[in-house]
């Protein structure tokens, strides 16, 4: 007997639709029924003889899968209304590389957008991929509004244009009804903060690099997943590809890279034109505790894959082809794009690497041994390993054998300056001498000699070293940002002449990872400094006749520079060049990466925030070990805070507000320019790649990640 649809014995229709076949189905059921048994009886029902196994059930209205098929129907919540799809998990996605090409992948749309990255990641050949992340495609209005106006001008646009994309956040596909809960932490469970804890200080966490417990770790492919589509060649007109992987035939195309792009492609970059629409295009990162599916991404969307984190942990030549080229790219666009500031002399260094990268793209390379030696790129854990060797084996003092119990020292009369807002003082002439990890400035020389006290001393341990060179200018600076009770104080400092600037910018890179000058790279980070110099002036003559290349301007600078030199600039790029004419393909493209991480802007996601008690708006910059709270439109540094004295960081979900907790102070503020997730991610990024370690055997902790990043766990019954 039935009463409204119903059997008395509790059963009830389901409707599924297939859309492989585009036809419903309808199942009777009860609440017990597993998920795996809905589907049996469902692929039973159609009686056609097909693989169902890369297929799950998708539930539009609340937007995610059932992918857990032991839990019931009741446990999801299906009720007689709903309407599942019966969809394959694998689905084509066109993703743009950081190289701006076009691949047609097979994804898996059901599993976290962290999991999907690493399977493709995996695909492409690229190591790390927890470095990697999607993003959607912007367009410029999206640079215009932040995104909680987004909304309202989205109803504008729609007014006069007739269409408007939807605007590109990350969270806006996530259900109302779902309520967040909080990851691991020590707050009160009343607080409306829940917190996700700092554990790098604490030296029995497991590590996110660890070796694998079981058979089944990271880099396991599933047998579902297809890989590519079908054989393709490269289109020009719209840059997009499918690629077979046979024989390694992938990797050796992604190590190399067109040395244009098609003018639509060109046409759709986005140009940020100051630092408030550079925070702007930090809404586009998807979130990576959700799949791709949840987050309103469909078969045949485009998403972009790029290094989201600037953190780049163990660039080897020989195993990194991929990678490293990748990174190129990234840094390449970034700088024509001018998300990144640079000078006119660093811009043409920039030009003259591309164009030596793209000579050597059809020259047969060196090899390359397995330790990858040729790479000039030192990571954390190897100046940690030649600290030890250092103190087993004995400093390299450069006074020889007969002064190792000198304590080496450099001494030589600098110009400071301490910047205060509002204030226009000048740089004064200091004699600072250099010793034991600390800066001490004199008024004089004649005062080291005396009982005097000298005017400041500076620990430079822990601090952030950041170049101001302006060659053209003859301006040779050092900003350094002094950890203080205060968070982290900025003072400047001006060398005469670049000797003297290399010799003091070395001495201030090794003391703020604790290294002093007897240190045994010391004169090596000299020379590295000088010589990375050396190769922004320009040679007296091109080494190549420049009319044997065909050089377009704008695929080599950054717009403005295009306007500056107009007619001189091939002659200007040439120049510049025979400075690295002798660089094979993978030094060029390392000593480009290693250039654009010397730039004082690298590596700094902005966000539009508004802190409380504050009726404006501010720029919150995060970076690989600190954050950093901006002026809006200068960029000035107001304050830094580094993630060695973060107790925690924590969100308020219902009304989007951030508390992170200091040693000194807890900082409260909302994200006006993204979701706050994104934000959330940030930090517990960085702090998850801070902890990777050299392990053999390793695979990524992916449960570690989530717990730092995910700012709540996902539970859907």
């Amino acid at each position: 007997m039935y009463s409204d649809g119903h059997e008395v014995d509790g059963s009830w229709v389901l409707r599924v639709y297939v859309t492989d076949l585009q036809v419903e189905r309808s199942l009777r059921v009860k609440g017990e029924l597993h998920i795996g048994g809905v589907m049996l009886r469902l692929v039973e029902d159609l009686d056609i003889a097909m693989d169902w196994s890369d297929h799950a059930l998708w539930w539009p209205e609340r937007n995610h899968w059932l992918t857990r098929t032991r839990s019931t129907l009741d446990q999801y919540g299906v009720a007689a209304d709903a309407l599942l799809h019966f969809t394959p998990m694998h689905k084509t996605l066109r993703v743009q590389l950081p190289d701006m090409r076009c691949l047609d992948c097979k994804v898996d749309f059901s599993v976290k957008t962290f999991n999907a990255v690493i399977n493709l990641c995996k695909e492409l050949g690229i190591r790390h991929p927890e470095e990697l992340s999607f993003c959607k495609p912007l367009e410029p209005n999206h640079l215009k509004y932040n995104l909680k106006d987004l909304p309202a001008k989205k109803k504008i646009e729609n007014q006069k244009n007739g269409h408007w994309n939807v605007p590109a956040d990350t969270n806006t596909f996530i259900p109302v009804s779902q309520s967040p809960r909080g990851s691991t932490g020590s707050l009160d469970q009343s607080s409306p903060f829940m917190c996700a804890p700092v554990t790098p200080n604490n030296r029995n966490h497991s590590t996110p690099i660890s070796s694998p417990v079981s058979q089944t770790g990271t880099w396991k492919r599933n047998n579902n997943s297809s890989g590519f589509g079908s054989t393709g060649s490269f289109n020009a007109n719209n840059s997009t590809m499918s690629l077979e992987v046979l024989n390694g035939g992938l990797s050796e195309s992604l190590a190399q890279s067109p040395a244009t792009i098609s003018p639509e492609v060109r046409a759709k970059l986005i140009r940020p034109k100051n630092l408030v629409e550079r925070a702007r295009m930090n809404v586009a990162w998807l979130d990576s505790s959700l799949s791709i599916m949840e987050q309103g991404i469909r078969e045949f969307d485009t998403l972009r894959l790029k290094f989201k984190f600037y953190s780049f942990y163990d660039l080897n030549p020989k195993t990194d082809a991929v990678r490293i080229n990748m990174i190129y790219e990234q840094a390449k666009w970034q700088l024509l794009a001018e998300e990144i500031d640079c000078t006119e002399e660093e811009m043409l260094m920039f030009a003259a690497l591309q164009v030596q990268v793209n000579l050597q793209a059809s020259v047969p390379q060196p090899s390359y041994d397995s330790n990858g030696a040729a790479s000039p790129i030192e990571d954390d854990i190897d100046a940690a390993l030649t600290d030890l060797q250092v103190t087993l084996e004995g400093s390299n003092i450069s006074n020889g054998p007969s002064d190792i119990t000198q304590v080496p020292e450099l001494c030589d009369y600098l110009r400071f300056l301490k910047p205060k807002r509002f204030t226009l003082k000048a740089f004064k002439r200091y004699w600072v001498t250099c010793r034991d990890l600390q800066l001490r400035l004199y008024k004089s020389r004649e005062e080291t000699n005396s009982t005097e006290s000298p005017a400041h001393v500076i620990n430079l341990r822990g601090c952030e070293v950041t170049p101001d060179v302006h060659l053209s200018q003859g301006r040779y600076g050092i900003r350094l940002e002094v950890p203080s009770a205060e968070g982290m104080t900025e003072m400047w400092i001006r060398c005469d002449n670049e000797q003297q600037y290399a010799k003091w910018m070395a001495a201030c890179r090794l003391a703020a990872k604790g290294r002093s000058l007897a240190d045994a790279s010391y004169e090596s980070e000299v020379n590295s400094i000088t010589a990375f110099l050396q190769l922004q002036r320009p040679a007296p003559a091109p080494a190549i006749n420049p009319n044997a290349l065909d050089i377009v301007p704008e695929d080599y600078v950054a717009p403005r520079f295009v306007k500056k030199f107009k007619g001189k600039l091939v002659q200007r790029i040439l120049e510049a060049h025979a400075n690295v004419k002798d660089l094979p393909l993978i030094e060029a493209k390392l000593n480009y990466i290693k250039a654009w991480q010397s730039l004082p802007e690298y590596g700094i996601s902005l966000f539009v925030v508004r802190f409380t008690a504050k009726s404006k708006d501010e720029l919150l910059g995060i970076a690989n070990n600190r954050l950093m709270r901006m002026e809006l439109h200068s960029g000035d540094h107001l304050k830094t805070w580094r993630y060695n004295t973060m107790k925690a960081w924590n969100v308020n979900w219902e009304v989007k507000h951030m508390m992170v907790q200091f040693e000194e102070e807890n900082i409260i503020f909302e994200c006006q320019s993204a979701d706050c997730k994104v934000v959330h991610e940030f930090i517990g990024g960085y702090i998850f790649l801070s902890m990777r370690s050299k392990e053999a055997n390793q695979t990524l902790n992916e449960e570690m990640f989530h717990k730092l990043t995910g700012g709540w766990e996902i539970n859907r019954f």
